[in-house]
């Protein structure tokens, strides 16, 4: 009877279990089409006017490396770079440069001193640098006039004066005015008299601006001293003034009772006079374009200081009227070029006759 009564149990959980088995195939076929509707996003339309510009919004990273090549994008390169700031650990650090400062001179240490004005032309190819602009992102280069122009204009650069005696100061409102001439056309005054007022667009059609631009201007002026420091026992050079050169405005488009020009595009007008030492921060800031190296941290200070160019004297102090060499020998291009270098002659001579005292 106990083997009768196990087999008939043993039987009974065999069906049970076959039952329950089958139950998960039966849901496995009702629920087999769920997951592809599942997979089907629903389309949603957005209104024109909450679509993302363009454009994009423009990333406002902070730079960690002054290169381009490890820029995140370009406008937030520049931006900090302008800034002279860069970005370390968590904290902002500027890059800015202090130039080291002059040493103090008694006058008393002064052996021997001559203060002569130069002329550096950058059509001279070893002055190039001081003319080249670059693209402004792989490379902030400028040239030394907009170099200087820019900061007149923002204010880091303050002590600009009319002439090379810095007598008369500038503001950056008199430099625009120097530098930026409009000229009512014919056909502009012509209209005036037939109807006696101009609107806005009307005068902006008939009126002509002439303004020097960077490119215009080829040629620098610096003025500086040369002087035997007894303490030292050196010569030494000191820049004191530089000067940016070009066309005069006024006469730019301007013609005579015959037809032709008031001025030439060789007559050259000062157009300010910068006091060195207080633009020399800027400068120190100032990369330098080097053909050898784009990544040459040569500045324009460092340039002038080491007197990194080739220049022309065209006056000096040597007591004979205001000095200027064509004033003294006029109208001979030759014998003016043979004073220039026999200045630079006396100026080498004062440092040997210095181990003569």
């Amino acid at each position: 009877m106990k083997k009768v009564l196990l087999i008939v149990l043993a039987l009974s959980f065999s069906v049970a279990g076959a039952q329950t088995k089958k139950k998960p195939r039966k849901k496995a076929k009702t629920t087999a089409p769920a997951p592809k509707a599942e997979m089907e996003a629903p389309v949603v339309e957005i209104p024109a006017e909450e679509l993302p510009a363009a454009g994009g919004e423009v990333d406002d990273t902070p730079i960690n490396s002054m290169s381009i090549l490890n820029a995140k994008s370009p406008e937030s390169f520049r931006k900090y770079r302008e800034l002279g700031m860069i970005k370390q650990g968590d904290s902002m650090v500027s890059t800015k440069v202090t130039p080291l400062k002059y040493g103090f001179i008694e006058d008393k240490d002064i052996l021997k001193s001559m203060v002569v004005w130069e002329i550096i032309d950058m059509n001279d190819k070893l002055n190039q640098p001081f003319y080249h602009n670059e693209d402004g992102l792989v490379s902030q280069n400028k040239s030394l006039y907009q170099i200087l122009f820019d900061a007149i204009n923002d204010g880091r650069i303050k002590e600009v004066y009319d002439d090379e005696l810095f007598t008369v100061r500038l503001d950056p409102e008199a430099i625009q005015a120097r530098i930026k001439n409009a000229v009512m056309s014919d056909a502009g005054i012509d209209r005036l008299n037939e109807t006696g007022t101009l609107t806005e667009e009307e005068k902006k059609e008939y009126t002509n601006v002439y303004e020097t631009k960077t490119e215009n201007v080829k040629v620098l002026k610096i003025k500086g001293m040369w002087y035997i420091d007894r303490r030292d026992s050196q010569m030494k050079y000191r820049l004191l003034g530089i000067a940016a050169m070009g066309q005069d405005p006024a006469t730019m488009g301007q013609y005579g009772p015959d037809g032709q020009p008031l001025a030439s595009k060789d007559e050259l007008i000062d157009l300010f006079w910068v006091y060195y030492p207080d633009a020399r921060e800027v400068l120190a800031n100032s990369v330098v374009f080097n053909n050898k190296n784009l990544s040459s941290d040569i500045t324009f200070d460092d340039l002038l200081n080491a007197r990194r160019f080739s220049t022309v004297i065209y006056k000096s102090d040597n007591g004979l009227g205001n000095g200027v060499i064509k004033d003294y020998i006029p109208r001979d291009a030759d014998a003016q070029l043979e004073e220039s270098e026999a200045i630079k002659a006396q100026i080498l001579q004062m440092e040997n006759d210095m181990w003569n005292y």
